[in-house]
């Protein structure tokens, strides 16, 4: 896969289709480019041109010491797109990704034609932030394989421990199977724990989507139900699933997402 020197860092990303419109997907905490397979299928064929990456701390792009921001991830996603000469893109973000895809709408929102804002927050709040503490003493004790492990218990609903045992094990293995160090982790940890764009949420004024899974626990869905009353205009969507629903429902998330994004073509892009 191409890599981008930008802002000091080396970033791994795949660009696929050649649509006349592109939307650039953004990972949560500690997922690579991986995170959207079950997504671009559906996007190419409705037409559109896909972006991906590894963010800074994950996959094969950098990991430089020190704690990270989501303001700082949004300004490499904002130097990716300009070396690759990106432009009126649709920006779709989930979880930590959703936390870097507002940071970018505020602080670059011309550049979008779109956002997509997936189980996510604007602060984390009392609950989220104890979450994350827990998250951060464990990783140097226990390791960042056992964390990734375990968050599968905050990601999927018990629906789907109850009847997709194999499909679960399979998320279990390829997700504590991740060569991370723990101090790359804790400085991605770092974004979700310091996030906050509550008071300069009316500054995005680009079509919005705020999208929840129904049951997510991980990032309780008020949060992300107060995320879409604070920006103007949004839209609300809900599909089945947990913090994980763009894996345990593809199909539905696919569905809620690619309507958003249909209202919201140019005019001179062909229905997809």
């Amino acid at each position: 896969m191409p890599v981008a020197a930008v802002n000091d860092i080396e970033i791994n990303y795949r660009l696929e289709g050649d649509g006349p419109e592109t939307i650039v997907l953004v990972n949560g905490l500690a997922d690579d480019l991986t995170t959207w397979d079950y997504q671009v299928p559906a996007l190419l064929e409705a037409g559109y041109r896909v972006l991906r990456f590894d963010n800074r701390g994950v996959g094969r792009t950098s990991k430089p010491a020190g704690a990270y921001t989501s303001r700082m991830l949004a300004d490499d996603t904002k130097a990716l797109v300009d070396r690759l000469g990106v432009t009126d893109f649709h920006l779709m973000g989930t979880s930590m990704g959703g936390m870097i895809a507002q940071e970018y709408a505020i602080n670059h929102g011309a550049d979008l034609r779109s956002l997509v804002l997936s189980c996510t927050y604007a602060e984390p709040g009392p609950f989220c932030s104890r979450l994350f503490k827990g998250w951060e003493e464990l990783a140097p004790v226990k390791g960042v394989p056992f964390i990734m492990r375990e968050v599968t218990l905050w990601a999927f609903t018990q629906d789907f421990f109850e009847t997709r045992p194999a499909d679960l094990a399979e998320f279990e293995t390829e997700m504590a199977a991740m060569p991370w160090p723990v101090e790359a982790y804790l400085s991605q940890l770092n974004v979700i724990q310091r996030h906050d764009t509550t008071d300069r949420l009316p500054g995005i004024t680009v079509p919005t989507l705020v999208q929840a899974g129904e049951e997510d626990i991980l990032i309780p869905v008020r949060l992300s139900r107060r995320l879409c009353e604070a920006i103007p205009d949004a839209e609300w969507a809900t599909t089945r699933g947990g913090h994980a629903c763009l894996w345990e429902h593809p199909q539905e998330f696919n569905a809620a997402l690619l309507q958003f994004l249909t209202k919201h073509r140019r005019a001179d892009s062909p229905a997809g």
